[in-house]
């Protein structure tokens, strides 16, 4: 048995062994898929972008109604606990993790679908050594298809980040059938949203495209930081609704999300985009994000003592 990267996991209010029972198989999570989550990055003990994971977080839990038992303070302090913990919150060198905060619903012995309003959720914090997409991947890109799965975008959970992620594996399963890394979904209408944990961009010439919310996808906070900052590689970002054409059309693709990044793909359904390689508006929005990473976490972490250094950035 492949044992856990870390010795401990943040659980309902303290660390436990990782490789320990943690939670009852009548928790309606492992039951049901009856949850949500939330998955960031960690620099230096500092949360990167956790205000908005967690104000993200807090609109999932309502769309399911259920609520976090902790505030959001404890969950920051959580996270630097964890870190520190695993030896993962240096400064130099800098630590670099992945968090994962999950919460379902709870302990529930009865069986059903339908929710008792009396359950106290359960919360666990987990980390992982940050590792960076791989050198074939960021030199020669991923390959996609387009999942058999389609996306309503009119779904009220569309937006939601649950912890039921049967149709993400799914179309994973179809990616590794294909040859290739991973899947583009479309919805019902035929229009692009997201990769299975990413959101997509659409580079031609000097304009950026992202699939506009509302089209069933998720609002990703590393897209919503690059339609605030592609001025500073010269971009002009568009939200729009985009057509597989569209996507075929582009002189270079992308994915981004919190903990990879922006990562250059450079085929679709075995059609190569642009040029079929990673282009230079896609490797300077990754060293731009990186960069912006770092130079917050060295500002998160400068001069302040260990337990403060988790901060609603």
């Amino acid at each position: 048995m492949t044992l856990p990267a870390a010795s401990n996991i943040w659980l309902n209010g303290r660390l436990v062994p990782a490789d320990g029972p943690h939670l009852s198989a009548y928790d309606r999570g492992f039951q049901l898929g009856d949850g949500v989550f939330e998955a960031l990055r960690a620099k230096r003990g500092v949360a990167i972008e956790l205000g908005g994971h967690l104000t993200r977080l807090h609109v999932s839990l309502a769309a399911m109604s259920f609520e976090l038992p902790f505030s959001d303070d404890t969950i920051a302090a959580a996270i630097g606990e964890l870190l520190a913990a695993e030896g993962w919150d240096g400064i130099d060198p800098p630590g670099d993790a992945a968090i994962r905060i999950t919460i379902s619903r709870g302990y529930s012995p009865s069986r059903g679908v339908a929710p008792e309003t009396d359950l106290t959720a359960s919360v666990a914090i987990q980390a992982w050594p940050f590792i960076v997409p791989s050198g074939r991947v960021l030199e020669e890109g991923e390959r996609f298809i387009t999942s058999a799965i389609r996306r309503d975008a009119d779904s009220p959970i569309a937006g939601v980040k649950s912890i039921s992620r049967a149709e993400l594996v799914y179309a994973r399963i179809e990616a590794e059938r294909a040859g290739a890394d991973d899947a583009l979904f479309l919805t019902t209408d035929g229009r692009v949203t997201e990769a299975t944990t990413a959101n997509l961009l659409v580079i031609t010439g000097t304009r950026c495209s992202t699939p506009r919310l509302g089209t069933g996808l998720l609002a990703g906070t590393t897209r919503a930081w690059l339609v605030d900052h592609g001025e500073a590689v010269g971009l002009e970002m568009i939200q729009q609704d985009l057509l597989l054409e569209d996507v075929y059309a582009a002189d270079e693709l992308a994915v981004c999300s919190s903990i990879g990044g922006v990562i250059p793909v450079t085929s679709l359904n075995g059609r190569a985009i642009g040029g079929g390689r990673p282009g230079p508006r896609t490797i300077a929005m990754r060293a731009a994000r990186e960069d912006w990473i770092d130079r917050v976490s060295m500002e998160g972490s400068r001069g302040l003592e260990k337990p403060l250094r988790l901060r609603l950035l």
